[in-house]
């Protein structure tokens, strides 16, 4: 990791990480609007206020503002301030964030939870920097930097209703988004030695380490609440077995507090033997019949050609099939697909992840997988 990213607080060495922060260092210096997109816990935040603090902006205050925390009766106040006797319980005049932001920069989180009614005033901010406070009609300017981070598919909400159009278009011009935790592993034991070293040195504490086994589960886990949760689980691990060396036994009896289910990692539970058997039986079974779904589709759809799912579905009886045309690995087929759309989209990545139906990220970590980047 460079410099930069040590100050700021972004960890990791991925493909993923690095165009993340190009972007970043691109965008800062600008007033540019930009949209943080990401599971929760992946660093929405993170990213944000590198944003800020590498731009003419960081000497003013980041105002950041969780839209999904605030009950839709109050979030105009919140935002815009209100005037003395506004509405029941205004006693007095008071500031909205977006004017104690003035001059700085206001990130709004979870902003597909924003009311369609304050999305129209939202979007008036953006586009001429005026906004009124609730109880006024004397329009007021600001000058603010807005960044805004949502875990939704603004472009799914806006097909439904639940998101303007105008809004949507005007937000997406710079969109960062953020690969959850799961498809950039090797960044895990990072995450393993940053996260170590901040709870030793808040609560005064030493520890021995970790095994490599014991990264290994770390990794081998699925994460389903992305850094947050492997920050939270690192925090309990190394507080309550203070002092000890890490093991394998000491996170999977940490991670099973998750409630969440990971084939590699064996659960404890109250069942008889013979009904945790068949449990597990019955979810490898799921995931089998998953991973068979996946690989099916994939060839049945693959660059708009039709495989009749018989070819998929057959039985593992081979003495009918020596003639015909040799069957192409499937990893080979999608490494040549990518080459390909790289190729027409002249390296364009989005275009290419579009065109090839999977996300951004996912096309990031094939790139790397088939060593494209190259």
């Amino acid at each position: 990791m460079d410099s930069n990213q040590q100050q700021y607080g972004i960890i990791g060495n991925s493909l993923e990480i690095k165009e993340i922060l190009n972007v970043i260092r691109q965008v800062a210096p600008t007033d540019l609007t930009v949209l943080i997109t990401g599971e929760s816990g992946t660093g929405k935040e993170v990213i944000a206020k590198t944003i800020h603090q590498l731009s003419r902006r960081a000497h003013k205050p980041m105002i950041s503002v969780n839209a999904g925390a605030i009950p839709e009766g109050i979030i105009e106040s919140e935002l815009f301030g209100h005037e003395k006797g506004a509405f029941t319980g205004a006693g007095e005049t008071r500031k909205g964030y977006f004017e104690l932001a003035d001059g700085g920069t206001i990130f709004l989180d979870e902003i597909g939870e924003l009311p369609i009614g304050t999305q129209v005033k939202f979007l008036r901010v953006l586009e001429s920097g005026e906004y009124m406070r609730v109880g006024s009609a004397v329009p007021r300017k600001v000058d603010v930097r807005i960044i805004a981070a949502t875990n939704k598919d603004l472009e799914t909400e806006v097909r439904h209703g639940k998101f303007r159009a105008d809004l949507f278009f005007r937000l997406r011009s710079i969109n960062i988004q953020i690969p959850p935790l799961r498809e950039r592993k090797d960044d895990i034991p990072l995450f393993i030695e940053e996260f170590s070293k901040q709870v030793c040195e808040k609560n005064n504490i030493s520890y021995e380490g970790f095994t490599e086994d014991a990264k290994e589960l770390l990794k081998s886990y699925h994460w389903p609440g992305n850094i947050r949760e492997l920050k939270n689980i690192i925090e309990s691990m190394l507080i309550i077995e203070r002092g000890k060396r890490i093991d394998a036994e000491d996170v999977r009896k940490y991670l099973k507090l998750n409630q969440e289910y990971n084939r590699n990692l064996p659960v404890y539970t109250h069942k008889s033997l013979e009904e945790a058997e068949r449990e597990l039986i019955l979810r490898a079974l799921l995931d089998v019949k998953n991973d068979i779904m996946e690989i099916k589709n994939y060839l049945k759809y693959h660059n708009g050609s039709k495989i009749d799912s018989h070819y998929v579905e057959a039985s593992y009886d081979t003495s009918n099939i020596d003639d015909g045309p040799p069957v192409e690995p499937v990893n080979e087929i999608e490494r040549r697909a990518i080459i390909n759309a790289l190729e027409k989209f002249k390296g364009n990545r989005r275009l290419a992840s579009r065109a090839l139906n999977i996300s951004e990220r996912t096309l990031y970590r094939k790139i790397k997988e088939y060593k494209l980047d190259k």
